[in-house]
């Protein structure tokens, strides 16, 4: 068989339970209204980094449990008691930088939440910019969001569009769903 193009090709090769098909088809690029869910996908699209976003898929509920719920002010709150857990938890990636830069990125998304409102305002507010802007603005506040990564968080929540090839039977659901980069406006 010949390799898929896409992701939306190569999940169409898979049963309907596969984790990529369940997070293609329910998940990648449809909106994502609440602050620590936008937060926890930031921390595995981080977390993929080097890595197999199958191992991220595989490892997601230890994610969401060892990081709080993706409670943003819990993991603000962090010390080196909980970063030490985190490093001990082999159901996440225990990589210290990465642990790290979720804590730092939590207290700056409260900083986003102070003076926007939230951080999904933060994010919708500058949802009209270039990817090149997106970088340049992800790397002055977030830590660990180079190119690929912020470029792969903004496609996964919609804020880039790009999740779905326009011939996949998930894109029309994905537009609906989401207004911003509705191409039928």
């Amino acid at each position: 068989m010949e390799k898929p193009s896409s992701y939306c090709e190569y999940v169409n090769t898979l049963e309907k339970e596969n984790l990529h098909k369940i997070y293609h088809d329910s998940q990648y690029g449809f909106p994502i209204l609440s602050d620590n869910e936008l937060f926890g996908r930031l921390i595995l699209e981080i977390n993929q980094a080097g890595l197999s976003w199958t191992t991220i898929l595989n490892k997601q509920d230890s994610f969401r449990n060892a990081y709080s719920n993706f409670e943003i002010s819990t993991v603000a709150n962090y010390d080196k008691k909980q970063v030490e857990r985190l490093v001990n938890d082999s159901g996440i990636i225990r990589n210290k930088l990465k642990i790290n830069a979720a804590i730092y990125n939590a207290k700056k998304i409260i900083e986003l939440q102070e003076s926007c409102g939230s951080f999904k305002n933060w994010l919708d507010y500058s949802h009209s910019i270039s990817l090149d802007l997106w970088v340049k603005l992800f790397k002055k506040i977030f830590k660990f969001t180079g190119r690929k990564i912020t470029n792969e968080f903004l496609i996964s929540t919609g804020y880039l569009p790009g999740a779905h090839l326009t011939s996949c039977k998930i894109f029309d659901k994905v537009i609906r769903k989401n207004p911003i980069w509705n191409i039928n406006k």
